[in-house]
């Protein structure tokens, strides 16, 4: 058996690195692929300038001459040189069901780690905190998300025979929709509304949601500074990010909240879930994806919990029971049955909070592993 290791460098290269993912999970049920033109631009370093700060590899495994795994290698900048954390990122790691493959893939990034000086290597994950991480560890039999990762059940085995061990884990839930939420819900939430001087913000379009992209950053900024390792967004990746997300977003199911001084100090997104159209799309956009893409928004009984942010000084105050209303009203307004959460850090007890009186079902478990460089 031959197993070779060829770097990317080109992006007719890129758009066979993620079309290998598409082939390998060709006719799943649970797996949701991306669309490859947007895939391939957001590994390319001159269509995405968020890898300005970064230096990302790609590389792909052939067995017998036939393509048989893939893995993307970042070093993280600011983080090696600012935050003096001596470690190699990887991700977009796929591969068939064979221990050998794996090894000549991890073998690469122990390689760039050592001529790079550095000393451990964490994964799944991307070049920055905003892009998806964890790889899936239980609910195998459950449909993925747009925003979340899928892998076949082996790939943690290969993992843990490899040496790594677990760094971070997220939980995600399923629940249904209430028919109604407690009255003492909607008293609590006038109640902090009131006491705080609080406004709730309500989009008819996305024109009107652009002035508060920036300060949507801001806050995430701030309201995850205080942990050692987070690392800040910069001004490019909060232009690339709002541009590619903005036209995605559903201005119905976003809920932004402002202080009494006109400063956005919580919001939180939701989405009718992309999943089964992308299914269809098949990565593709043309020439009927985007027809089952624009569907979803209109005709779905799903949606996903995408992303809630609180100003520090506003937590443990009561500003969440605010957000669940709206969201409820929401989601009751158009016929929403069924509620994913996405994931969230296991130790992140306040979010889970919001769903525990509602019979939550634990459905996905993922995590992110560490290993030494060899």
């Amino acid at each position: 058996m031959n197993i070779e290791v060829r770097e990317i460098k080109t992006r007719d290269g890129l758009k066979d690195f993620v079309k290998f993912q598409l082939d390998l999970y060709k006719g799943h049920p649970y797996f949701v692929p991306p669309l490859i033109a947007e895939e391939v631009n957001d590994l390319d370093a001159e269509k995405n300038p968020t890898l300005k700060d970064v230096t990302p590899f790609y590389f792909m495994a052939f067995r017998n001459g036939e393509a048989a795994g893939r893995i993307a290698v970042v070093i993280n900048h600011f983080e090696v040189e600012t935050q003096k954390i001596k470690k190699i990122r990887f991700g977009h790691f796929d591969v068939i069901d064979d221990l050998e493959v794996s090894r000549a893939l991890f073998a690469k990034v122990d390689e760039i780690a050592r001529e790079n000086g550095l000393e451990f290597m964490e994964g799944p994950m991307g070049a920055s905190n905003l892009e998806t991480a964890g790889m899936l560890t239980e609910g195998f039999d459950q449909l993925g998300t747009a925003i979340a990762l899928y892998n076949y059940d082996y790939y943690p085995k290969h993992l843990e025979q490899l040496g790594f061990v677990k760094e971070k884990e997220w939980v995600e839930f399923k629940l249904i929709v209430p028919e109604s939420i407690d009255e003492k819900i909607y008293r609590f939430s006038e109640m902090v509304t009131e006491r705080y001087g609080l406004k709730l913000i309500h989009f008819k379009n996305k024109k009107e949601l652009q002035p508060y992209i920036k300060p949507l950053f801001d806050l995430i900024d701030e309201s995850h500074e205080v942990l050692d390792t987070y690392v800040p967004i910069s001004k490019e990746q909060k232009e690339f990010y709002a541009k590619k997300y903005t036209k995605i977003l559903n201005p119905e199911y976003i809920t932004f909240i402002k202080d009494a001084d006109e400063k956005l100090c919580a919001f939180a997104i939701t989405l009718p879930t992309f999943a089964k159209a992308l299914q269809k799309a098949n990565g593709k956009l043309f020439p009927c994806g985007w027809y089952h893409l624009l569907q979803s928004q209109k005709k779905n009984d799903t949606c996903e919990f995408i992303l809630i942010g609180v100003l520090p000084s506003y937590q443990r105050k009561g500003i969440t029971s605010i957000i669940f209303k709206e969201a409820f009203e929401t989601f009751r307004r158009n016929n929403i049955k069924y509620l994913e959460t996405n994931p969230e850090l296991i130790e992140n007890q306040s979010v889970q909070a919001l769903w525990a009186d509602y019979n939550p079902v634990l459905h996905k478990r993922r995590k992110t592993f560490k290993r030494d460089v060899k």
